[in-house]
């Protein structure tokens, strides 16, 4: 644990009463997740997301109200905590699971969109194309022509969505829907993770997360995919806005590997893939390695 995670940890463990003693470092990144005794799981949040932090929690409650399975937000604590810029929130820590399949991904999201949309609780319109010109320029890795390039893909997907055509009906979304965002715990439960993104908008772009892992990347097979389509109740890849909305998740997938290549030796190739077939848009699916 760095001394920066160890200080704002130990500050914000004060805070609300609770021990940080013997912190166990779950995960290490632009959020860095903590397990403490007791069954509970502290989460940082890079700097300046006071905001945001506060919204993860609200629907997090939200979700607890409507019996949906998700990542509960520790009660009977005041949070998130603020700690020299930094936004501490407090959750109960899972029993063990796996990530979720795409059947049970289907599911979850399924429970998520049928909910009413909330009146009372400050979602805000999803945000697709968030951090991407960010990202873009972050790419230490990329060449000039590289980040012209993507910078006018960007703005020509941008264009694009602002006439998305029309769909399902719009509703809570989670923002992120993928296997990594949805477990399977031992004791049955199918639950989302990661809620910052949950949003008001189209549920094709959580459906479009699974669609693309078959059609784009073939990393599922073909009766995983129908099944997922099966148990959700609709195969967003017969929609007319699906190739747009297919084109901005590759993007964004690309970018996130961009971003850590500068970081990540490892990555550089990888990175360099995803772009090129961005640009030159070979027959899919296309070699990409998952999980990266």
């Amino acid at each position: 644990m760095s001394d920066d995670h160890s200080s704002v940890l130990a500050a914000a463990c004060a805070e609300v009463g609770l021990d940080h003693t013997d912190a166990e470092p779950i995960r290490l990144g632009e959020n860095a997740l903590f397990r403490l005794p007791g069954g509970v799981v502290a989460r940082i949040a890079r700097p300046g997301q006071l905001a945001a932090a506060t919204r993860e929690v609200r629907i997090a409650q939200w979700l607890a109200e409507h019996e949906v399975p998700a990542v509960r937000a520790l009660k009977d604590i005041a949070q998130p905590v603020q700690v020299t810029g930094r936004a501490v929130t407090f959750w109960d820590e899972l029993p063990p699971h796996r990530h979720g399949t795409p059947a049970e991904v289907a599911i979850a999201i399924r429970r998520l969109h049928d909910l009413p949309v909330p009146t009372d609780l400050p979602l805000g319109d999803l945000a697709p194309f968030v951090r991407l010109a960010e990202r873009i320029d972050a790419a230490t890795t990329l060449t000039d022509e590289d980040r012209s390039w993507l910078r006018e893909h960007l703005a020509s997907l941008e264009a694009r969505y602002a006439s998305l055509p029309p769909g399902l009906p719009r509703c809570v979304v989670h923002g992120d829907a993928w296997v990594g965002n949805v477990v399977a715990t031992d004791d049955g439960q199918v639950v989302l993770l990661d809620l910052e993104r949950c949003s008001i908008g189209p549920p094709e772009w959580d459906l479009v997360s699974t669609a693309i892992k078959h059609t784009s990347f073939d990393w599922i097979t073909a009766e995983d995919y129908r099944d997922f389509c099966d148990r959700y109740g609709h195969d967003v890849t017969t929609w007319t806005g699906f190739e747009l909305l297919r084109d901005i998740r590759e993007l964004r997938m690309a970018l996130y590997v961009a971003q850590r290549a500068g970081e990540e030796p490892l990555v550089h190739r990888e990175a360099a893939l995803r772009v090129a077939c961005l640009q030159k848009c070979p027959p899919r699916p296309w070699q990409w390695t998952p999980a990266l």
